[in-house]
């Protein structure tokens, strides 16, 4: 079983990372702030203007650790990472299932279904903990999207085309974030959500989930590598130059587990409030400082959450679980697996 390792977040800016023996020493203003041992990292994730020594750099290539740069607000600028692993012949099957759309659709049913799946658990959840503290009306709403989303799953399994497997998940997204907003029970106003926004994020809800989805991707990309597999070429999410395809296609069923739940904790246990988000002139809402590390300590702890493997019958945690649904998406392109399971939050 792979260990869990940690990823170490940066945050403060115009910090100075650089190599000393074997650890990464952090240093601002001249200052060492804290140093971590390099055998403990799976990856390095800078946000903003964070300054890294070459020598650093070389280690943690050789060491497999990546470093990834994201700006404030979490968008991808860059990665460096060392000679990637697995073998061509793994990524060669991948490549002839991309250009195959009868089998390529076996991975989306699966993707889709569980998606769907994870998100009516999401809300079954809300209703199992706050029904007692809804209107009629909220919680029968609720119960109509909870019933979409399993028709959504059981639909997804009786359709081959890949295109209307994409409709049915645009189906059930919209109902799900249709409802999204009765699953905040914190009545702070600046947390009313009336849809997702992406590009930008439009408000303190769609900023929190764009600034996890952007951990998440990175953390599914990671994943895909570490067996070998593309993180560009996908089955659900099309090719496009600089899109990380395969690795959306991973974090799809992750989506409602690590970071929406993660997201309606923070807001709903008031860990984060009005205060911890900034508007700029046209529109798009970003995190403080501080509530980015707040954000960042959060999803950290859901990742350390112990869950039982719904396929593998094993105990992990949910951290761990995109490197073992990327293991099992490996024995399915080799043809050691008839389908590929996807990993379902009961």
């Amino acid at each position: 079983m792979r260990r869990h390792l940690n990823t170490l977040y940066v945050t403060t800016e115009n910090s100075w990372l650089r190599k000393d023996g074997e650890n990464i020493v952090i240093r601002v203003d001249k200052e060492e702030r804290g140093r971590v041992p390099v055998h403990l990292l799976s990856s390095v994730v800078c946000f903003g203007t964070i300054g890294v020594s070459p020598a650093l750099l070389g280690h943690l290539a050789s060491s497999g650790v990546c470093l990834v740069f994201l700006n404030r607000n979490g968008r991808f600028l860059a990665r460096v990472e060392g000679p990637v692993s697995g073998n061509v012949l793994l990524r060669r099957a991948q490549y002839r299932v991309a250009d195959d759309e009868e089998v390529s659709s076996e991975f989306i049913q699966s993707v889709v279904a569980g998606k769907l799946t994870n998100q009516r658990t999401v809300v079954m959840r809300s209703l199992r903990d706050y029904a007692d503290e809804m209107s009629a009306e909220t919680e029968a709403e609720l119960r109509r999207c909870a019933s979409r989303l399993r028709n959504g799953a059981r639909r997804c399994l009786k359709r081959e085309n890949p295109d209307e497997l994409r409709g049915l998940e645009g189906e059930g997204g919209r109902a799900y974030f249709g409802v999204f907003g009765s699953l905040i029970r914190n009545p702070d106003s600046a947390f009313e959500f009336r849809g997702r926004s992406r590009r930008p994020p439009t408000d303190p809800v769609n900023c929190l989930l764009s600034f996890l989805y952007a951990m998440l991707v990175n953390d599914c990309r990671s994943a895909l590598e570490s067996v070998g597999l593309d993180p560009a070429v996908g089955f659900l999410h099309r090719d496009r130059p600089g899109r990380p395809s395969m690795a959306l296609d991973l974090m799809e069923e992750f989506r409602p587990i690590l970071a929406d739940r993660t997201a309606l904790s923070l807001v709903n246990r008031r860990q984060v409030g009005d205060g911890d988000f900034k508007s700029s002139v046209g529109g798009a809402v970003a995190l403080s400082d501080d509530a980015r590390k707040t954000v960042i300590a959060a999803y950290q702890e859901r990742k350390r959450t112990e869950v039982v493997h719904p396929f593998l019958k094993e105990k992990t945690t949910f951290g761990l679980a995109p490197f073992l649904q990327a293991n099992l998406m490996a024995r399915w392109l080799r043809g050691d697996l008839d389908g590929y399971p996807p990993f379902l939050w009961r």
